[in-house]
């Protein structure tokens, strides 16, 4: 089963992060609540990047009881891209998943399936960014040429989104390599996890895709990906083929 995302989307029009004043409940949130108080947060980090985060010791005391974060964010590991940061969070607002390149395998899908089967998440964004070095490895790397075992795993993993992406312009491909993969690792985490798919088709999780601009801060969206009431696939491991 192909999950298509419309993320390709994001390199058109869609529109820019905007604040909204909408009010969320703390104890459950909806997916569409999560999705306001990112966009809320990515503004204020654009307009104000200097004001310090909402962290406080009574915040951090209160956590020791648990936690109950609006949203789990499979990020980037590049250092410029920090979501908490970016998203202007507090602590145990954000359950964050960070790997080169923002892809999936079996601890990440674990990871995420945590947060949303025992944290009750309601929203899961994939968040690609802006001059990605994996996706650039995976474009500049000639197919056969080795980069080492591990580094050779992460740019499989990539390779499909740049193949997809290779008839685009040169000044065009980089940006539309980048959006792909996070198409791509919407669709692999999807279909290679059975508890998220099953929780998607139940309505109790929605999966958004997202780009990351480096130099302004903001953060765009894809149109977020509902699979209530849908058919469940056949089970896949984790990762592009």
């Amino acid at each position: 089963m192909k999950i298509r995302a419309s993320v390709m989307g994001l390199a058109a029009a869609i529109a820019v992060v905007a604040a909204t004043n909408g009010m969320v409940t703390a104890a459950a949130p909806t997916p569409t609540d999560s999705l306001a108080k990112l966009k809320s947060g990515n503004a204020r980090f654009v307009a104000s990047p200097q004001d310090a985060l909402p962290i406080s010791a009574a915040r951090r005391t209160e956590l020791t009881k648990g936690q109950t974060p609006f949203a789990t964010i499979l990020s980037c590991a590049d250092s410029r891209v920090p979501p908490e940061v970016v998203f202007h969070t507090s602590l145990g607002d954000l359950f964050v998943v960070r790997a080169a390149g923002n892809i999936t395998d079996k601890a990440i899908l674990a990871s995420v399936e945590y947060s949303v089967e025992h944290l009750n998440v309601p929203l899961v964004v994939v968040m690609g960014h802006e001059s990605c070095g994996a996706v650039k490895a995976a474009v500049d790397t000639p197919v056969g040429t080795s980069l080492g075992p591990n580094l050779d795993y992460l740019v499989k993993q990539i390779r499909p989104s740049v193949v997809a992406t290779a008839s685009k312009p040169e000044a065009e491909r980089m940006r539309a390599a980048i959006l792909e993969n996070v198409e791509e690792t919407l669709n692999d985490m999807i279909t290679g996890s059975a508890i998220l798919r099953e929780l998607g088709t139940k309505g109790h999780v929605t999966f958004i895709g997202a780009y990351y601009e480096l130099g302004s801060g903001k953060v765009y969206f894809s149109e977020p990906v509902s699979l209530l009431g849908s058919a469940p696939a056949p089970h896949a491991t984790g990762g592009h083929n």
